[in-house]
């Protein structure tokens, strides 16, 4: 919202010596966030308002040509101070008032004005555009402040003030509950209380009593989406009526484009008292108008020429035509206000504001109106602001309004909220008393009854948002002034430090970042396209989302199920960015799907009883702890000492043996099938005798879906699965010699390593030390459907020195019971 200090003071008494940099301080502490300062551009000199008296058309010029004199006031003699300006533009007549930079002056841009002659005249000062103001873009021709007979500055007054020279504009972010603050009426109230100065309400205007039947009638079909519903109509108005300068200036100021005189009232009532409006052109309606939800199939071709298709959850206004309004957002272009337009209908209403935000963002229309209807309009100001609109279009445009007013009000009276005028001293630390809180309260708007007690208030019709007992106290606080609320550091409780679960999960990522993995966190929300890219089938558990009642994107409506979206799409990313050797790791929640109870929605004035708590704690989705990596290009880099090692599964692999190792916990690897893994290079992640994870390449599809190199591979282990880890045991140390033995083994090829690894550990004994699997072979050396895996073996004794008979038997008895077990042959 951009507020021109002018404007705000016409109902804002604002202390003498207040800075722009004090308002900006006044705006900060009441809540409300300045994005900018827009100051003008500097204009020097004399820059005054004149009154066009003659204009001489010069001949032989390849353009149009004229010289006009212009009195620009008083002489300092007793007469008129008037001007010969050579002009180049003609939208101006005799009579007309303009803006006149007369020798000295210096325009935006450092352009200096001076007498000089041109086109065989001397030109005494310059007429000026608005773009050689510095205050808009439009250089079609000469700034017009009025015609003859109209109310403007005499002659020889300063137009610095007159034209917003020296008017600053300060933009503010407007948070969505503070919805009021998009119009000058909310903002003037803030910086009256801010102040503590005099203001005065724009909203409080009487409308006339406008005599006779309605001059249309309307009805609402669907209350409770429009509870109130206005409309007047106006005739007699001049279609060639331009709007008048102050208030295309103010516009401009506050980023509003100037169409015609119809539609710029309509925009400036808006901007003014914060109720939005439409005008139809009335001789373009046929039949009643009613308010209705659309029809399954019914189009409506809006003012932006565009052709929507409508869902039946989008309020309309119709006619005996179809669709001439899409509720709330914008008009159709069939009732346009045109050219020629005399006849015109205003509508103001109020809208229920989730619907209005659905059709909003369903048909991608953030319009100004939608944008206040969605945060909440005050329902009182329908008729007042059809009533401005009517005085501005009668007064600019000649018109008169034509019969009565339809007002269709369906409102039900406001509940009042109970709050302890205790309550905002026992949040905020502050003390304050029951009379600052009424009287706080009562600043706001609200009609409090401090006869009872608890507080009965009853929030105004312009604040929807206060709806609870802590809304009020927030309200309370911040207009005592949130410096005022201490700032303490609460004392810690005494603890025994991180949990557990805390601890593993730290371990999990420290581990993987001094392995050589980045950390890349992601928004944890998926859509069904990124599911279908994983290639997943239709019956796979992670289908089955959570979905966000508001999400964030359209696109991606529900809680992941799977880092892997997440993760594989940063991968990409980061590819198309010029990255050739990428190490990616997230770990984080994610939310599973299934049968849950519907989440109830508890005040916040008490806590909730145990039936409600359960009911929430039953909603609420199971949420493990993954942890997954990605990996592409090479591994280990390539240089002058080698050519560098590409990424493959085995590293995905060891990713998830490091993860579990940090954990205290020993995995067990063994080939699997999972998508989005490859079928034949999948490998299973077991942790006490439970499948815990997946880790190996993407299928190619995937890998072609998601536009990664082909082989890229990933791991995703569920820690949260991991069995807790045990007590922590140093290992015993022996100081007699180790044995060493390799012993490679022929096996068929579904024979795993992990399996032929279980048999050998058992096998050998209490002697066997350590055990590695250092060799893997396929060839013609071995035939067909068979490898050999070759391990090597550690053995020691605890208390002797092993002898070579003891080291044999070991041996022996570890091929014995591989040839048994699994049919493996020693190979020699």
């Amino acid at each position: 919202m951009r507020v021109p200090i002018g404007w705000l003071a016409e109902y804002v008494d604002v202390p003498a010596g207040t800075s722009v940099e004090d308002l900006d301080t006044a705006f900060v502490r009441l809540g409300l966030e300045v994005e900018e300062i827009h100051r003008p551009e500097e204009v020097t000199g004399p820059l005054v308002v004149g009154t066009v008296l003659e204009i001489e058309e010069l001949t032989g010029f390849k353009k149009p040509i004229r010289y006009c004199q212009v009195d620009v006031g008083e002489d300092g003699a007793g007469g008129r101070d008037v001007r010969g300006i050579v002009c180049g533009a003609t939208n101006f007549a005799v009579g007309d008032t303009v803006v006149v930079a007369l020798p000295g002056a210096v325009l935006p841009g450092g352009f200096a004005i001076a007498a000089r002659k041109t086109y065989d005249h001397v030109s005494d000062g310059m007429i000026c555009s608005v773009r050689e103001l510095g205050i808009g873009d439009d250089h079609a021709g000469i700034l017009v402040l009025g015609g003859e007979g109209a109310d403007v500055p005499p002659p020889g007054t300063p137009a610095g003030p007159v034209t917003g020279l020296d008017d600053v504009v300060i933009e503010l972010a407007v948070t969505p509950d503070r919805g009021y603050c998009l119009a000058m009426r909310g903002i003037a109230r803030e910086m009256g209380t801010g102040l503590a100065a005099p203001w005065r309400d724009p909203g409080t205007i009487t409308p006339p009593a406008w005599s006779g039947a309605p001059a249309w009638e309307v009805s609402v079909a669907d209350p409770e989406r429009c509870d109130r519903f206005s409309m007047l109509a106006i005739e007699g108005l001049d279609p060639t009526a331009s709007s008048p300068w102050w208030m295309r200036r103010r516009l401009a100021q506050a980023g509003v484009r100037s169409i015609s005189l119809a539609v710029d009232v309509t925009n400036y009532v808006m901007l003014e008292l914060g109720q939005p409006m439409h005008a139809f052109d009335r001789g373009a309606v046929t039949g009643p108008i009613t308010v209705r939800l659309a029809r399954e199939g019914e189009k409506l071709t809006t003012l932006d020429g565009t052709v929507r298709t409508l869902s039946t959850d989008d309020l309309l206004i119709t006619d005996d035509s179809g669709p001439i309004g899409l509720a709330a957002v914008m008009g159709g272009a069939s009732t346009e206000i045109g050219d020629g337009t005399t006849a015109v209908l205003l509508e103001a209403a109020h809208w229920e504001p989730a619907g209005v935000a659905r059709t909003a963002r369903r048909h991608r229309l953030p319009s100004e109106a939608a944008k206040r209807f969605e945060r909440g309009v005050d329902p009182e100001m329908t008729v007042v602001a059809l009533a401005r609109a009517a005085d501005l279009l009668c007064e600019y445009g000649g018109a008169k309004v034509v019969g009565g007013v339809v007002d269709i009000d369906m409102r039900g009276p406001r509940p009042a909220i109970e709050v302890d005028a205790a309550k905002p001293a026992q949040v905020a630390g502050v003390p304050y008393t029951a009379a600052q809180v009424v009287d706080l309260l009562e600043a706001v708007g609200c009609d409090v009854d401090a006869s009872s007690s608890p507080l009965a208030v009853t929030p105004p019709s312009w604040r929807p948002d206060l709806t609870d007992p802590v809304d009020l106290v927030e309200e309370v606080i911040r207009l005592a002034g949130y410096d005022d609320v201490p700032s303490v550091l609460p004392t810690a409780p005494p603890g025994r430090g991180l949990t557990d679960v805390q601890r593993r999960r730290r371990s999990v990522g420290r581990t993987l970042a001094e392995t050589g993995y980045v950390e890349a966190p992601s928004y944890p929300f998926v859509g069904t396209a990124a599911l279908d890219a994983l290639n997943l089938p239709e019956d796979d558990e992670r289908r089955e989302v959570v979905l966000v009642r508001n999400p964030l994107s359209e696109e991606e409506p529900a809680l992941r199920t799977t880092l892997l979206p997440g993760l594989l799409a940063t991968l990409a990313r980061n590819l198309s960015r010029g990255q050739r050797d990428l190490a990616l790791f997230e770990h984080g929640a994610v939310f599973h799907g299934g049968s849950r109870g519907s989440a109830p929605l508890p005040g916040v004035d008490r806590r909730p009883d145990d039936a409600t708590l359960e009911a929430l704690l039953g909603a609420v989705p199971a949420q493990p702890w993954h942890v997954a990596v990605a990996l592409v290009g090479n591994r280990e880099p390539r240089g002058w000492w080698g050519a560098g090692r590409p990424a493959g599964w085995a590293d995905a692999v060891e990713a998830a043996r490091r993860v579990a190792a940090a954990s205290g916990v020993e995995l067990t690897v063994r080939a699997g099938e999972q998508a989005p893994w490859h079928p034949g290079r999948c490998a299973e992640l077991l942790a006490g005798g439970r499948v815990v994870g997946h880790a190996g390449e993407l299928h190619p599809r995937v890998c072609a879906a998601l536009e990664l190199p082909a082989r890229t591979s990933v791991m995703e282990l569920d820690v949260d699965a991991l069995p807790a880890a045990g007590v922590p045991m140093g290992p015993d140390i022996s100081s007699f010699p180790p044995v060493y033995l390799d012993l490679a083994f022929v096996v068929d090829a579904p024979v795993t390593a992990a399996d032929l690894e279980s048999s050998i550990r058992e096998s050998a004994g209490e002697l066997l030390e350590g055990l590695r699997l250092f060799d893997v072979y396929t060839g013609p050396q071995v035939g067909e459907g068979r490898k050999s895996l070759a391990y090597s073996l550690t053995l020691r004794a605890p208390d002797r020195t092993l002898s070579g008979e003891e080291a044999a038997e070991v041996r022996n008895r570890v091929v014995r019971f591989a040839e048994q077990a699994h049919g493996a042959e020693l190979r020699g």
